[in-house]
């Protein structure tokens, strides 16, 4: 995976990257950065802009509707090999050592032991068993932690080893096929996300077990997750990562150019690049949604904040913890502090020449793919039309 030459050195420790101005956690030194955390995941992430509903007409009006026409249904995907990626440490390692995300979740508990107080928890996809491990620190009565690779026979001698054997119980298997010891739970927890947030699709499987386990009033944790979408400046990686196909050792390998612009590249932006506002394409109530609901369209209006050049759009998400005492969550946006998750670039196809105030308009078409439903298809549609640059197009791009 490629690495920007540039990365952001100087982003926010722990700042939610889209808080209203005069709203954005700082910190004025490194040495904060471990006190502040404890504080992070309680401070909100909500986003102010909202989805215009507006937007939908501008769209239809400036590019027409277009046949949604995802990629061939026979292509490579991941499925071969997503569960025994999960059998190694190392991406084990790479998630726990996130502090964002491992030390939210730890606060999450632990800062509301209210919730877990003698409950039955279930633990969707546990892993090295981190979760669980909280949750019976934090006084669950049982948790039932369900992992389908084979990490979950490193999950039962860890929780041998941490002496929580009376009060874990580790499930090795997919959760479509396990029966519970219990007929119900009272609370899942679970961290599912992936890049851009629905790659791997991992949410099915936690709405599956919402509706076979979870008690009537029971808890999901976390319960609202939201996608953002800004535009960034990046002729420098972009030409590096594109334009290099053009001229390879004196060969022309412009054949692969296509086929680079359809992989969204999952990396970290710099805070600078960003040229627009962020726009909220989505929220999503884990305790109420169905799986159809992680596939959609939704507007965007994306305003210039100064004169400049655009090459990328970027997604990141926020999740959220609602059910605590206050308000918990993170953001993986580029004005927060960098998370394994990162960001999500989709070059365009066209460098977008921008004066400060203009707007890119259109719409992004989500869909699982369909051989493959942990894979994502995704159709872009944007127009501008600018004093210098006026451009309507379509692209389509597929996360493998």
């Amino acid at each position: 995976m490629g690495r920007r030459k540039n990365n952001n050195s100087n982003q926010s420790s722990a700042g939610f990257s889209h808080l209203p101005q005069g709203s954005k956690i700082r910190f004025a030194d490194k040495e904060d950065e471990d006190e502040a955390l404890k504080d992070a995941s309680g401070s909100s992430n909500h986003d102010e802009s909202m989805c215009d509903p507006e937007l939908d007409k501008a769209v239809d009006d400036s590019m027409g509707e277009p046949e949604v026409s995802f990629i061939a249904a026979d292509d490579k995907t991941s499925a071969d090999y997503y569960f025994d990626s999960y059998s190694h440490f190392g991406i084990h390692e790479e998630m726990l050592k996130d502090v964002v995300r491992t030390k939210t979740y730890q606060n999450v508990i632990y800062q509301n032991q209210f919730l877990f107080k003698d409950k039955i928890v279930l633990d969707v996809g546990a892993g090295t068993g981190i979760l669980s491990l909280f949750c019976a620190k934090a006084g669950a009565q049982h948790v039932y932690a369900v992992e389908c690779s084979d990490m979950a026979d490193m999950a039962k001698e860890i929780v041998e080893a941490n002496g929580f054997s009376n009060v874990i119980t580790v499930l090795k298997g997919k959760i479509e096929e396990l029966e519970l010891p219990v007929p119900k739970v009272d609370i899942i927890i679970s961290e599912w996300m992936g890049y851009f947030l629905l790659f791997e699709n991992m949410l099915n499987t936690v709405l599956y077990a919402r509706d076979k386990w979870l008690v009537d009033d029971g808890v999901l944790l976390p319960d609202k997750a939201s996608l953002y979408l800004t535009a960034i400046e990046d002729a420098e990686y972009k030409e590096d990562k594109i334009e290099f196909w053009n001229n390879v050792y004196g060969f022309d390998m412009s054949c692969i150019k296509k086929q680079a612009m359809m992989e969204p590249l999952v990396d970290t932006v710099d805070q600078n690049q960003i040229v627009t506002n962020s726009q909220l394409l989505k929220t999503m109530d884990i305790s109420k949604m169905t799986p159809g609901d992680a596939s959609f369209t939704a507007p965007f209006k994306l305003v210039a904040e100064r004169d400049d050049f655009i090459h990328a759009l970027v997604a990141y998400f926020d999740v959220s913890f609602t059910k605590c005492h206050k308000l918990m969550g993170f953001s993986t946006g580029p004005r927060s502090r960098s998370t394994h998750w990162k960001q999500t670039v989709l070059y365009l196809e066209d460098v977008l020449t921008v004066c400060q105030g203009e707007s890119i308009v259109g719409s992004m078409t989500v869909a699982q793919n369909k051989k493959n439903p942990r894979d994502i298809d995704i159709m872009l549609k944007y127009s501008l039309n600018g004093r210098r640059c006026t451009v309507s197009r379509v692209q389509y791009y597929k996360m493998r």
